[in-house]
């Protein structure tokens, strides 16, 4: 209770009722007199007076509040039920003094609107608004202003506000984050621990040579990373129907690195390519070759930092109004430039796949559609398989009716079958009351049917690749139908080769298998019946796939494998570098600027090769010895 109202509260007990609300009466008079109102803006008079009321009564109240604390603490602590009793009467006087406020400013408001009506209808002339005697009238008046000046930009303003199917949901793209939803965090918390307690001396220099880094929404940038060197930057280069198109710009310094990359690579010479990331550690072509050499090495933990690093120089570099993750931005793959950004996204989601993060992989799938509609490295082509393993199989049915605008996409091999194992988990949890049921929806069964009938040649790759070694699918595949494993069209044929390698995994379920086998089951007793109908699903086939060349040829097969190829020990020898060049890591400076300290690594059980690779990299430190065996233990480690 305010100190105003405990005043009150002091009055009324040394007054009687009548007092009371004759006491009441004049302090409303005082506190909302009717002479000398001022001036006011015309939109002021919409307002109700009840907020300035009260704002001066709070200001009021503020200042005698101080002075009454300790008199109004007294008066509580005596007489407590004589406080309790009184603040019914207060409350319902309070309620009078509101009404009868009101029809004070009610009365204020006609009596004062000829008054300014002079000065109303000079401001109101300014804003292309109607003059009317009432609030009410004048409010009509702007609305239907506002509405005309706006109608003609509602379509566009309502397909800005409509969210893309594309949105990408940034808290599920750190891996970390997923890995603690699928273990818990104290499983990944002590894991972390382990890792990162190798020796004292490495949490000490990485201590002692840690600073801040920009905030990524990506990746998250190690401790050991140099400071982003800004070589790198983005423009906008149009806008249109609410799209901002842009592309990453070179900067004089990075065109240069750009062109010695290009001589290395055009002689095979990973030296100095090596070479080119002691000066420029942010030049992506470099990280990308380097991660590649790594991965084929069996280094995937230092393939996937090489990764990281590249998008964290790549995200470093975006516009302010490049905001991807609304969907509402264009990186064409046109451009020289941009190319860099989706082979590095790809690469990236198919670590987080391979770490078992298939949330993290979904959304970045999402990235990479939404960037480029032409879909340049095939995201469509594996988005359902992560869809699928990550359980959104809501949002799948959602993606293949409103991706696009032909609402072809079941047409696609890995699409139609994908969609009928969606519609199966999905009636498992409609069974269960997990989700609602959906009426219109065809069958997990029909669906199937539809898919097998459309694409046979996908169950044979299936049963080879799975594999599926019970007699019953010998039986199935000797069915003239689903003997070929060839579909006549080049394009379909790369396609459903593409779906079987990257698919494959998710039919090793034993409910799938029976699904599938009950399914095939089915098509060839409706083959029994309607022979009619293989030759009617060969004429939708090839009508939706009558090129003659393939026209996925640029998207590798090997891209959506999980398989990790691996070089012959003696094409790894073409690897090696001049152990020289680790000299350089030693120095006080590179390019003009310094080296921060950094964690020494630990050498266990690594790949020699790798790490002489590695100790050429400005952001690794293996440490140094002591006095005179410190050139005796680099030799041991090197070899």
């Amino acid at each position: 209770m305010s100190a105003r109202q405990l005043k009150k509260v002091l009055e009324e007990q040394e007054a009687t009722q009548q007092q009371q609300e004759e006491l009441l009466n004049r302090n409303d008079e005082s506190e909302s007199p009717e002479s000398s109102v001022p001036a006011q803006n015309p939109f002021d008079l919409l307002m109700d007076d009840n907020d300035s009321d009260d704002h001066h009564d709070s200001d009021k109240g503020d200042e005698v509040e101080a002075a009454h604390a300790s008199r109004y603490q007294n008066v509580i602590e005596k007489h407590p039920s004589m406080v309790k009793g009184s603040v019914t009467s207060i409350l319902s006087a309070n309620q009078k003094s509101k009404k009868k406020k009101k029809k004070k400013s009610k009365a204020d408001l006609s009596s004062n609107v000829e008054d300014h009506e002079r000065s109303c209808n000079v401001t109101l002339e300014n804003l292309s608004l109607e003059v009317d005697s009432s609030s009410q009238q004048r409010i009509a008046s702007y609305s239907r202003k506002a509405k005309s000046a706006n109608i003609s930009g509602k379509d566009s303003i309502v397909k800005q506000l409509k969210p893309s199917i594309l949105q990408v949901d940034p808290k599920f793209l750190s891996a970390e984050n997923e890995l603690r939803r699928i273990f818990g965090s104290k499983v990944v918390n002590s894991f972390e621990k382990g890792h990162q307690a190798g020796n004292s001396r490495q949490s000490l220099a990485g201590r002692r040579g840690s600073y801040s880094h920009r905030r990524t929404i990506l990746v998250s940038p190690s401790e050991h990373w140099l400071r982003w060197d800004g070589s790198l930057s983005m423009e906008l280069l149009e806008s249109s129907n609410g799209v901002n198109y842009f592309r990453y710009v070179h900067s004089p310094s990075y065109s240069q690195a750009q062109r010695a990359f290009e001589a290395a690579k055009a002689i095979h010479d990973l030296n100095g390519i090596a070479s080119i990331l002691l000066h420029h550690p942010y030049h992506i072509d470099s990280l990308i070759t380097l991660a590649e050499y790594f991965k084929f090495s069996g280094e995937h933990q230092m393939s996937a930092d090489a990764t990281a690093k590249c998008l964290y120089g790549l995200e470093c570099a975006w516009h302010p109004m490049f905001t991807p993750l609304q969907g509402n931005c264009q990186l064409k793959y046109s451009h020289e430039t941009n190319k860099p950004l989706f082979s590095t996204l790809f690469t990236h989601m198919k670590n987080m796949d391979r770490r078992g993060c298939h949330r993290s992989a979904l959304e970045i799938c999402k990235l990479l559609l939404s960037l480029d509609s032409d879909d340049p490295v095939g995201g469509l082509f594996c988005i359902d398989y992560f869809a699928l393993r990550a359980e959104e199989y809501l949002w799948l049915e959602r993606f293949s009716e409103e991706y696009g605008s032909d609402n072809s996409l079941w047409l696609f091999p890995n699409f139609s079958y994908s969609l009928a194992v969606c519609r199966f988990y999905l009636e498992k949890k409609e069974d269960t009351g997990d989700v609602d049921k959906t009426d219109g929806k065809a069958s997990s069964n029909d669906l199937m049917k539809q898919a097998l009938m459309l694409h046979p040649s996908v169950l044979k790759k299936l049963v080879n690749k799975v594999p599926l070694k019970e007699q019953v699918w010998t039986s199935i595949l000797q069915h003239g139908f689903f003997k070929s494993e060839q579909s006549g069209s080049p394009t379909l044929d790369h396609l459903i080769s593409m779906y079987v390698e990257r698919s494959y995994l998710i039919w090793r379920l034993p409910d799938l298998q029976k699904f599938l086998r009950d399914s095939a089951h089915s098509v060839i007793a409706t083959l029994k019946d309607k022979g009619t109908d293989a030759n009617d699903w060969a004429c939708v086939r090839k009508e939706a796939f009558s090129s003659e060349k393939n026209e996925y040829r640029h998207l590798l097969i090997s891209d959506f494998s999980d398989s990790v190829p691996t070089m012959p020990p003696d094409n790894l020898q073409n690897f090696m570098v001049d152990p020289r060049m680790r000299e350089a890591q030693n120095a006080e400076q590179v390019g003009g600027r310094p080296f921060p300290d950094r964690a020494p690594r630990d050498l266990t059980n690594r790949n020699a090769l790798a790490v002489l690779l590695e100790s050429m990299l400005p952001w690794f430190d293996y440490g140094q010895g002591d006095g005179e065996h410190n050139e005796n233990d680099h030799h041991d480690q090197a070899n």
